[in-house]
């Protein structure tokens, strides 16, 4: 009987480890950013996110990797990566100005399903019946979160789903470059755009920090931002996209612990019914391709 058990691969429980550490860095970084977007405007966070991010890097990896930390073999696609995921930044850090975070961080994760919708174009990974229907099942509970056309539903919720889409797209393009260039590098490229690029509109959306707090706020979640996607990276190196992406479902519990504690937010019944829906259809996709 022992002889026919599969060995456990350690490399894909440790790829699982690091995207449930993300899973935890992000919903704290996303809980600094509400408390500021109510008092900075959305574009000054989301550079501070991205600025820190470039920073806390170069100080964190510079010294150990050397001027190889700066080395890409693929620019372009790192590039692209880095405007996604500022894109997606953006969209998400707006939409929390307006909204709970464990409502938003619930329709975010529609990104892993987006991901294995993506999978057989992009990766070409084979599609089945039952990963057609589980994705179909699974927009049908951003459709109970989101609620369209009843007095619950918020416009913001739609720049949530645009940003759910965009970092879609950035963990394709990460799973893509995760043999080419080492997770260091990605994870320092991928916020150089959003570092560099916001300069130029900076100043018209500019204001200085009210007390030496919000400057740690500021400036913390560059840390937290750079910790959660270098997990991100690593975890894809580790394991395929399709298997450690559905543990990102771990940011909805560290979402609504935040929320609660920090807004006094909770979700209804509907958004848990919701969110169950999608996080049931994202784990029964994680585990259809583990078997494959």
């Amino acid at each position: 009987m022992s002889g026919r058990l599969t060995k456990i691969d350690p490399r894909l429980v440790l790829g699982i480890l690091f995207m449930c550490g993300s899973g935890v860095l992000f919903p704290v970084m996303n809980g600094i950013a509400k408390t500021l977007g109510a008092e900075y405007n959305s574009m000054q966070v989301s550079w501070a996110r991205a600025f820190g991010h470039v920073v806390f890097l170069l100080i964190a990896f510079l010294p150990r990797h050397g001027i190889a930390l700066l080395r890409t073999r693929r620019p372009g696609t790192q590039l692209l990566r880095s405007a996604l995921l500022f894109a997606s930044n953006l969209c998400f850090f707006f939409a929390i100005t307006f909204i709970p975070i464990a409502q938003a961080a619930s329709i975010s994760q529609t990104a892993p399903l987006i991901v294995a919708l993506l999978a057989w174009p992009l990766l070409g990974e084979r599609t089945t019946k039952l990963r057609v229907a589980l994705l179909t099942l699974g927009f049908v509970g951003v459709l109970i979160v989101i609620r369209p056309g009843s007095a619950v539903f918020h416009w913001a919720s739609l720049f949530v789903v645009a940003s759910a889409t965009c970092y879609a797209l950035y963990q394709m393009l990460t799973r893509r470059i995760s043999t080419i260039d080492s997770p260091a590098t990605s994870a320092f490229y991928s916020s150089v755009v959003g570092a560099f690029l916001m300069l130029a509109v900076l100043p018209l959306v500019w204001r200085t920090p009210a007390s030496p707090l919000h400057l740690l706020y500021f400036c913390s979640m560059g840390v937290l931002g750079g910790l959660g996607h270098f997990c991100v990276a690593k975890a894809m190196q580790l394991a395929p996209v399709s298997i450690v992406s559905p543990f990102q479902y771990f940011q909805l519990i560290g979402s609504v612990l935040v929320g609660y504690v920090a807004f006094a937010d909770l979700p209804d019944g509907l958004t848990w019914l919701g969110a169950g829906i999608i996080v049931g259809s994202g784990v029964l996709m994680g585990l259809s391709q583990a078997r494959r």
